[in-house]
């Protein structure tokens, strides 16, 4: 094996649906994903031995088996019943942490990838999601990429038309919020509204992007908890720069508005970034495992 390169695209959450808490303690969701160009750098250096590890950007994140990418490396030689490879795995951080954005899981899918490629594609993408569930529930989604219907934890996911071509102006304010927190407090209320999750695909089936945007909704944003009101804020402001429609991301606290008009979001994107952490356009990536 020799080094490899491969990109960890971001995921937004078009719409998010809890259903139900399930005895395994995991939540049965709904959601409408989409991929990304906001990305994470991967670069995947081999070493003598069988230590898999990870170096990044950011300080506190861990470099053992607490790293979705270490586990995304350990699962495919698992999966493949190939001798493990010891390897350093680089990670330039682009994709905040705690935002929502499936950092951690779409850097495990870019390792599933990268890895596959290296050894001359011995899982197909059935063997791809099933390491992939392996390591955690957005990484099957993160490894195959486009835009999906996810279902179960996250893992179960069917291919829908792609998203209309647009622009999107991402926004995460200076916290992060936790999702066990967040599901803590969503298992104590008794959610009103839902997602029309019937009608986005219809939308997206159609082509119609305002359509779409119309429809797009976190069942999180309802929970009693006073960083939604940050997240309302962004949203609107994210409207009153010209966007379609806005939604939170996963449990945030990134949030993310589309745009049809590509220079729009992006003097959005620049009045946004003297007020928040991350304001950045991104642009669809479509389908990365066929």
């Amino acid at each position: 094996m020799t080094e490899i390169k491969e990109k960890a695209w971001a995921k937004l959450n078009i719409t998010l649906d809890v259903l139900s808490k399930r005895e395994d303690g995991y939540h049965d969701l709904t959601m409408v994903m989409q991929t990304v160009s906001l990305c994470d750098e991967i670069r995947i250096i081999p070493v003598e031995g069988d230590i898999i590890t990870a170096v990044t950007n950011v300080g506190f994140i861990p470099g053992d088996d607490r790293n979705l990418a270490v586990r995304a490396a350990k699962a495919f030689f698992e999966e493949t019943s190939l001798p493990v490879r010891g390897m350093r795995i680089e990670i330039s951080k682009n994709i905040p942490v705690g935002a929502g954005l499936a950092g951690g899981s779409a850097d495990a899918g870019a390792v599933l990838r990268a890895l596959n490629g290296a050894f001359g594609s011995p899982l197909d993408r059935n063997g791809l999601i099933a390491a992939a569930e392996k390591v955690g529930s957005d990484v099957a989604f993160c490894t195959v990429g486009g835009t999906m219907l996810a279902e179960g934890r996250g893992e179960r996911l069917t291919p829908l038309p792609p998203m209309p071509e647009c622009s999107y102006v991402i926004v995460m304010p200076e916290f992060s919020i936790s999702t066990p927190e967040l599901f803590r407090k969503i298992d104590g209320k008794k959610l009103r509204c839902h997602p029309d999750t019937s009608g986005l695909i219809s939308a997206l089936k159609a082509g119609d992007l305002t359509g779409v945007c119309r429809r797009m909704y976190n069942v999180f944003e309802d929970v009693d908890d006073r960083r939604m009101r940050t997240v309302s804020g962004i949203k609107s402001r994210l409207i009153d720069g010209g966007a379609l429609g806005a939604v939170m991301t996963g449990t945030g606290s990134a949030v993310f508005g589309v745009f049809d008009d590509p220079e729009l979001a992006e003097k959005t994107a620049d009045a946004l970034k003297k007020e928040y952490r991350l304001a950045v356009v991104s642009e669809n990536i479509h389908v990365l495992v066929m």
